[in-house]
């Protein structure tokens, strides 16, 4: 076993890693950044939408690409460089590597979604109400979306546009059933369940309930869901890239 501070060790040098390699890639600008603003412009823009009432969705949104748009980049361009395995040599675990990728997903999109939110609230006026709650519902909503991304990384592919492709393949579908278009209240049947089946979904109540005071769940469900998301995210990338090198892929 790895002594502890070497373990903490490894992730932060993972982390610092991957903020200074791919921060900047396009892809990440492109489906972190610019998409969920194209997203917002083409939804909300010239509707006559009650912008209060959908901007914690969008807020959640956001935040859920910006932190699962690292992930699926990082795995298959360094097996495609073929420094996967180096890294793998060095003193850290795949462990380590896992959650160092799930820990630069979670800080890019705090940082990001933060800067987001600071500069509309210049041209929306949605207030805080729980700012305990906010401050929770970013910590735990960007750490469930970063294992996401993680965890759609994890697929033996060294072809970084076949990751990211796969990655938009599962992400689209979730913002259309999550309640950040269409409100939880109005969903019924089928809509509803899958709705149900989405983190995303606990992450946008939860934002919900701290800038509007109103939820569908309570916040300990959100919290306790989220939370959950997140472990098994990272424990399913753990399984499924320790059998690939098991495989050698």
């Amino acid at each position: 076993m790895m002594e502890a501070p070497l373990f903490l060790r490894g992730i932060l040098v993972i982390t610092g890693k991957n903020m200074r390699l791919y921060y900047t890639k396009p892809p990440v600008l492109m489906f972190g950044l610019l998409f969920p603003l194209f997203m917002f412009f083409a939804f909300f823009v010239g509707r006559n939408l009650d912008l209060e009432t959908f901007f914690p969705g969008f807020l959640a949104m956001m935040l859920f690409f910006t932190a699962s748009s690292v992930g699926p980049l990082i795995t298959p361009w360094e097996k495609r460089e073929k420094t996967y395995e180096r890294l793998l040599s060095y003193p850290v675990t795949q462990d380590s590597i896992i959650l160092g990728d799930v820990v630069a997903g979670a800080v890019f999109g705090i940082g990001i979604s933060l800067l987001v939110w600071i500069a509309s609230r210049f041209f929306v006026p949605v207030a805080v109400t729980n700012i305990g709650l906010f401050i929770l519902a970013f910590i735990l909503g960007t750490l469930a979306c970063a294992a996401l991304g993680a965890l759609l990384a994890s697929p033996a592919s060294d072809s970084p546009p076949n990751v990211m492709i796969f990655s938009n393949l599962v992400r689209f579908p979730l913002i259309f059933i999550s309640g950040i278009f269409v409100p939880l209240e109005q969903m019924q049947g089928l809509g509803l369940a899958l709705a149900y089946c989405s983190p995303l979904t606990y992450m946008v109540d939860l934002f919900n309930a701290a800038m509007s005071g109103t939820s569908v769940f309570s916040p300990v469900t959100d919290c306790g869901v989220l939370i959950v998301a997140s472990a098994g995210f990272i424990v399913i990338s753990r399984v499924i890239q320790k059998r690939n090198m098991m495989k050698g892929m």
